[in-house]
């Protein structure tokens, strides 16, 4: 059996410049927004949104091409995140017990399963920062619930409701992680593999689990905003009420008791 390992090492590639690049030291073909790499022996897909998808590649290889790859990498993480799977050429298609069972050795076939893949290393990309989001705010209804108050300013709370949008924007707006990819317009034949591979890693599940979770972020950050507005609101009221009253003060003082 042999290993197919994807690794998410960054949010993006400059995908034009990388695809140059590699073209230049690898063989390469490119399927929309996705390049097929062979380093020698066995496959590596790279994709735009910041992941590889390696068949059948030796560590020294990976690591080489891992290299080359970094001068290309937007935002790129610390520690990378990982899945590894086996795989073997049967002659049918399936997954069980991470172990991927290939109908043929055809490249599509693989690219089509390494969506699927990428798709979920990426949405862990964003599990793991709704998680550190929800650590981050588990204070604030439990300050609310003790003192019925929350210290957050309306800076930091715009700044932490821009974040939420971010992370909602990226899963489901900018990379498509809801959608079947456009390549299997193309290549409809192998994307039932997909639909197996997205439907063995619960990726539909996952991103509806993960969007409620940040809704019931969303929900308390709405809360808080309505109620530093109505705050506000009640301030300016204060100041209005205040400057009548001081009109008022001065408007008897002139005009009815005439002492200036």
């Amino acid at each position: 059996m042999s290993t197919c390992i994807a690794t998410c090492v960054a949010k993006n590639f400059t995908f034009g410049a990388l695809r140059e690049a590699l073209s230049g030291q690898y063989r390469t073909s490119t399927y929309r927004d996705v390049i097929h790499l062979e380093p020698g022996a066995g496959d590596v897909f790279v994709f735009s949104y910041g992941v590889l998808v390696a068949w059948a590649v030796a560590d020294d290889v990976l690591g080489r091409l891992l290299e080359d790859i970094r001068p290309f990498e937007q935002d790129p993480f610390p520690e990378p995140l990982s899945d590894e799977f086996t795989f073997s050429v049967s002659g049918s298609t399936g997954i069980r017990d991470d172990h991927i069972s290939l109908s043929s050795d055809d490249n599509l076939e693989r690219l089509a399963i390494s969506h699927g893949i990428a798709q979920s290393v990426k949405l862990e990309e964003f599990e793991l920062s709704a998680e550190k989001t929800i650590a981050e705010t588990a204070y604030i209804p439990l300050n609310i619930a003790g003192t019925g108050r929350t210290r957050l300013s309306r800076r930091r709370l715009s700044m932490m409701r821009g974040s939420l949008y971010l992370v909602q924007s990226d899963i489901n707006l900018r990379y498509n992680l809801l959608d079947t990819p456009e390549f299997f317009w193309e290549y409809p034949e192998v994307e039932r593999a997909y639909e197996m591979t997205a439907r063995y890693l619960d990726v539909k599940l996952r991103i509806e689990i993960l969007n409620k979770k940040l809704e019931v972020i969303h929900e308390l950050f709405s809360m808080l905003a309505a109620e530093q507005y109505h705050k506000h609101s009640s301030t300016l009221e204060w100041i209005i009420i205040l400057l009548i009253a001081v009109e008022i003060f001065f408007f008897l003082i002139h005009d009815i008791f005439q002492i200036f």
